[in-house]
């Protein structure tokens, strides 16, 4: 059974996504359930029960909330069960990916100065000079590239500052709970936008989306996810980890 787009919780309306998903918790062993069709107290603590003896496809303990968001449903029917997309959508966005992928590796030179042959073209293309955080740098660059071979304008505020595009973009945006709930409106391409308070942030580019989890590729970090790293790696996040949410620009 495919996810439902929403988590599933105690007190859940539809019958047949309940009893499916009972069903699933008594084949795992994991019960007793409460009536078919029914999620109340027992059906939450079998998922409560389930999610403590098991993990996510990346091998991640499972939150114990007795709430079956994606990452559970995932684990409980199997990865094809939950949206995983890695086509984008439109010509800009193949483009993005393809030339965000050409980067990866690029490192500062000398390592933690924010500088480096690439860095400070990234950083130039959005007016800033060497030695700045370049996160939201890279993303640019890689987008006014993109627009440049395919003779369009670039979509992007021009800025270096992450929570500024979110704040001034016109481009539809994602706020990561909708996210959460539904995984399916994340698309490859779309820049994702993290809030560590205090002006700071981090984001990068969304390359598929495989359930509760994404691929990116971003600037300035590392394999451990640095928002002030050496490089531009590729990484694997937690949707709920995005604590601000995507643009989708087109």
């Amino acid at each position: 059974m495919n996810y439902p787009k929403r988590v599933i919780k105690k007190g859940e309306t539809s019958k047949p996504i309940v009893k499916a998903l009972q069903q699933r918790l008594i084949e795992c062993n994991c019960g007793p359930v409460d009536d078919p069709g029914v999620f109340a107290t027992k059906t939450e603590q079998a998922v409560k029960l389930f999610q403590s003896l098991h993990r996510d496809m990346n091998g991640n303990p499972l939150t114990i909330d007795g709430k079956v968001g994606a990452f559970t449903w995932e684990t409980l029917f199997g990865v094809e069960s939950v949206t995983t997309n890695s086509v984008p959508s439109t010509d800009l966005l193949t483009k993005v990916l393809e030339i965000a992928r050409q980067e990866i590796g690029v490192t500062e030179d000398p390592l933690g100065t924010n500088r480096g042959p690439k860095v400070d073209q990234y950083l130039a293309s959005v007016g800033l000079n060497p030695g700045f955080f370049w996160c939201m740098a890279f993303v640019y660059w890689v987008f006014n590239e993109s627009a440049k071979q395919l003779s369009r304008k670039n979509p992007m505020v021009k800025t270096g500052g992450v929570l500024r595009e979110w704040n001034e973009t016109s481009a539809k945006k994602i706020i990561t709970a909708d996210a959460i709930d539904n995984p399916a409106l994340i698309k490859p391409g779309h820049v994702f936008i993290m809030d560590h308070g205090g002006g700071k942030g981090h984001t990068g580019i969304v390359t598929s989306v495989e359930g509760g989890s994404i691929r990116t590729i971003e600037g300035n970090s590392n394999t451990t996810g640095s928002r002030n790293g050496i490089a531009v790696v590729e990484m694997v996040r937690k949707i709920n980890s995005i604590k601000k949410g995507f643009i989708e620009f087109k």
